[in-house]
């Protein structure tokens, strides 16, 4: 079963906050290792929670694309919630690199 647009729209967003995570993981290490602040361990523990999830979420869009095709409304669900997670990820990310 072909994924709908909705998820996929998802599926592709997940993909973009790994994309964006990543560097911003970079950043805060290298900052944690000048700094050793508290603070940056925490935005360290974020990332790599965040990393995770949305790497497991793209595994599983891919893997198990029948458990979200069902209802179009976990569908139109799932990809708020992603988009929102990209909003706040795209924020920090400008934050952080500029």
């Amino acid at each position: 079963m072909a994924m709908g647009p909705l998820i996929t729209a998802a599926a592709a967003l997940a993909g973009l906050n790994v994309l964006l995570l990543l560097p911003l993981l970079g950043v805060w290490v290298r900052n944690y290792a000048t700094f050793r602040t508290g603070l940056v361990a925490g935005l360290i523990a974020f990332a790599v929670a965040m990393l995770a999830e949305n790497a497991i979420a793209v595994y599983f869009f891919f893997s198990m694309q029948s458990f979200y095709a069902g209802d179009p409304h976990v569908q139109q669900a799932v990809l708020v919630l992603r988009s929102l997670q990209f909003i706040a990820i795209a924020g920090l990310s400008y934050t952080t690199l500029r």
